[in-house]
């Protein structure tokens, strides 16, 4: 009946049915057929690849990153040995992710494998009513998302009804995009429960950073390394002089789980992954940051993302953390766009919570208590909505060339 009544009323107007053609077979037709087959046997290495997971192309083309089964392995126990103090083998993961990204696949889905955790997927994490009842329902002790998804939860009508139950969740992994301080103060206090902001890259097959479960958490940090992973940091522009402790530089990741590299792209395969003399193989993340005294890290920005304005350096990710913490904004993007005079100058495109007000001058009055006056934007456009990855990152690359292309459509 559920699957009648899904068919009439659902599936075509969500756009999934399809129609086959000539050579097409449905699963369910192919698992009849191969039902009497013997399973081949396939015997498979730790060094055998396993994957090929898309780059999130947050700043160009997406690339294939190609990965072993030793890294599925090596991922689900550091994540296990990690989270162990706070997480036992009968919690329940809420996992409002694709698969077919680096966090799902082979982060939760590994450490869940390894530690025998059960996982309750949600199909479209777009649909925020079943991600609020799933949580009524299964009651997860562990969520794992990204920052858009939890502003997405707390600012729901049904969260403000107080019509869902938060106090089963005692951990909250955030990642794949900045965490804004105010986003985790809100959802703590909501929930109870711990957020964890996270840090890592799918060329670094979830050789994670990461605040710890049960200690010590630096606001502004997304923690210190997981067990045989090892960060350095390095000059921004060679890439080779260790930079100071406190001092900001391109963010280097030293882990054995590494990818073995872009699939058919040979040339930024080099460009990302090098190797030593002594065999060493070290992953240039484009990321820039910093390390304290007690080991702790502190991202600054992409180095592509950068602003150069009247001879000023500023931060996208500074400007963005100071708008998120007006009580109207909900999501932010920081860009920098050509200007004749500074070079660049800095714009901030807004999406303000439900029921909310504000202007462009309010804004920019507000950012001024707290920015330098060259970082101040310049302009900010209050926007229904911000293009955003698969992964939830806001895309100032989008950004960038949406302006540039009003900007040639008005000239």
């Amino acid at each position: 009946h559920l699957r009648i009544l899904y068919g009439l009323l659902k599936e075509k107007k969500d756009g999934e049915r399809i129609v086959l053609k000539e050579g097409d077979v449905r699963l369910t037709s192919m698992l009849r057929m191969e039902s009497g087959m013997r399973r081949p046997e396939v015997r498979i290495a730790p060094s055998d690849v396993s994957n090929i997971l898309m780059s999130g192309g947050t700043t160009g083309t997406p690339k294939g990153v190609v990965g072993n089964h030793a890294s599925l392995v090596m991922a689900g126990l550091q994540l296990r040995a990690w989270l162990a103090p706070a997480m036992s083998a009968t919690d329940v993961i809420l996992l409002p992710l694709p698969l077919f990204h680096a966090y799902g696949y082979t982060g939760v889905q590994s450490v869940a494998m390894v530690n025998r955790n059960p996982v309750a997927l949600i199909p479209n994490p777009r649909d925020m009513p079943d991600v609020l009842k799933t949580i009524n329902r299964v009651r997860p002790s562990f969520i794992c998302a990204v920052p858009t998804l939890l502003n997405g939860i707390m600012n729901h009508p049904l969260t403000r009804a107080g019509k869902i139950d938060f106090h089963s969740i005692k951990l909250c992994f955030c990642g794949a995009a900045a965490l804004m301080a105010e986003t985790t103060r809100r959802w703590q206090e909501l929930t109870g429960g711990v957020i964890l902001e996270g840090y890592s890259l799918t060329e670094a097959q979830m050789a994670v950073v990461a605040n710890p479960a049960v200690g010590t958490k630096k606001l502004g940090s997304v923690g210190i390394p997981l067990p045989d992973v090892e960060i350095r940091i390095v000059d921004a522009e060679e890439g080779r002089a260790p930079m100071a402790t406190g001092e900001v530089g391109e963010i280097v990741i030293v882990a054995p789980q590494l990818m073995i590299g872009y699939r058919h792209r040979e040339h930024e395969t080099r460009d990302m992954l090098r190797t030593t003399a002594n065999g060493e193989r070290l992953l240039y993340t484009g990321d820039l940051g910093y390390v304290d005294e007690d080991g702790y890290l502190f991202l600054v920005d992409r180095k592509k993302d950068l602003i150069k304005t009247s001879g000023f350096q500023v931060w996208p990710r500074e400007i963005e953390e100071v708008l998120a913490s007006n009580p109207a904004v909900m999501e932010v993007g920081v860009a920098g766009l050509p200007d004749r005079m500074k070079g660049e100058t800095v714009k901030a495109w807004v999406m303000l919570r439900p029921g909310m007000t504000a202007t462009q001058e309010s804004l920019r009055a507000f950012c001024k208590e707290s920015l330098a006056p060259y970082k101040v934007p310049t302009e900010i456009e209050i926007v229904s909505t911000l293009p955003m990855s698969q992964a939830g990152k806001v895309l100032r690359r989008v950004l960038r060339d949406e302006s540039a292309q009003r900007q040639a459509t008005q000239v």
